[in-house]
């Protein structure tokens, strides 16, 4: 039977310490239905056996079996994220991650339980995410991690990070395809009502933040490319509305909006699309029109370069239904 140690530290994301025992207990549960033995052993391990959870979203407060001792000897260690996260971890946290790794754990972060793991000196030299509002200041605090922003989750091996809260039962889920096959991973997925593989990654989640403060220097330039996203815009058209050269432009761009003009534009479109494809009907050609894509094969092409999904698979995953069509 395998362990699953989870960390609690102290301001725990309640949700993301009990995930995986949803995933690991569930796989017991249809293991076992289909005549098999138990395969997980699933503790709670809080410093000094108590830990209490983020106020802000239901303070409560757990005692557990396990002390941060209670990491020794696990075959995976999953690190949630933790409202100090930006703050370094507890030195008995970060002792025993690292004793845990030196042992051959896995050790497994869900969201910003990444800054954890990062600050124990796990992930250097190799790949890793977090949610997308973060990986900027992940790979900032962490020269030595490579950082990207565009997965669910990663899997170096012995150490695994995840994108947001849902990426956690997608990683948790990888785990136990990657030790027992994907029949049970399948059959826990249906158990817990979810896919048992998302397609895409977190790219479908990020909001491109195209909006510049009121004091940016190019805050009223930004906001034109916003109202005009849809008519036929150049860089010389860009470049004239603020009355820069298109060389003064760019390099301003790159100095205060850290992209170019033209990658801003098709960011700007892309979000258009983006809200018509949740909010209405329209086919995809007329998207492409509304958004400011000279055609629909542009739009299909920059859609998936930055969404990492087609639109028409978008619109099936985030356009609502009514009521009345659900159980259709």
């Amino acid at each position: 039977m395998q362990t699953v140690a989870v960390l609690a530290p102290p301001g725990a994301i309640g949700f993301e310490v009990m995930t995986p025992g949803q995933v690991f207990g569930m796989a017991n549960l249809a293991a076992e239905s289909d005549g098999g033995a138990r395969l997980y052993d699933i503790r709670i391990c809080a410093p000094g056996r108590q830990v209490g959870t983020v106020a802000e979203w239901g303070a409560t407060t757990l005692r557990t079996a396990h002390g941060v001792e209670g990491l020794a000897g696990a075959d995976i260690v999953v690190v949630p994220g933790r409202q100090d996260f930006l703050a370094p971890p507890r030195r008995d946290v970060r002792e025993a991650l690292q004793a845990a790794a030196a042992g051959g754990s896995r050790i497994a972060a869900i969201c910003v339980g990444a800054f954890t793991v990062a600050a124990a000196g796990l992930l250097d030299g190799g790949r890793a995410t977090t949610h997308w509002q973060w990986t900027d200041e992940l790979a900032r605090r962490y020269p030595a991690v490579d950082v990207d922003a565009s997965v669910l989750f990663v899997d170096n091996g012995h150490t695994l990070t995840s994108a947001g809260v849902g990426a956690g039962l997608d990683l948790c889920l990888h785990l136990l395809r990657c030790d027992h096959g994907p029949d049970l991973a399948a059959a826990t997925a249906r158990r817990l009502v979810m896919p048992a593989w998302r397609d895409g990654g977190q790219a479908q989640f990020i909001e491109h933040r195209t909006a510049a403060p009121p004091a940016h220097p190019l805050q009223e330039t930004i906001a034109w490319m916003h109202r005009n996203a849809d008519q036929p815009l150049d860089l010389e058209t860009i470049a004239g509305h603020a009355a820069m050269s298109t060389r003064t432009l760019s390099r301003k761009f790159r100095d205060y909006v850290g992209t170019t003009p033209l990658e801003l534009l098709v960011r700007i479109r892309v979000d258009r699309a983006r809200r018509l494809l949740e909010t209405t009907d329209l086919p995809v050609d007329r998207v492409a029109a509304e958004a400011g894509f000279g055609s629909e094969a542009a739009l299909r092409h920059h859609f998936g370069r930055l969404v990492g999904i087609p639109p028409q698979k978008y619109r099936s995953s985030y356009h609502p239904r009514r009521p009345d069509t659900l159980a259709q």
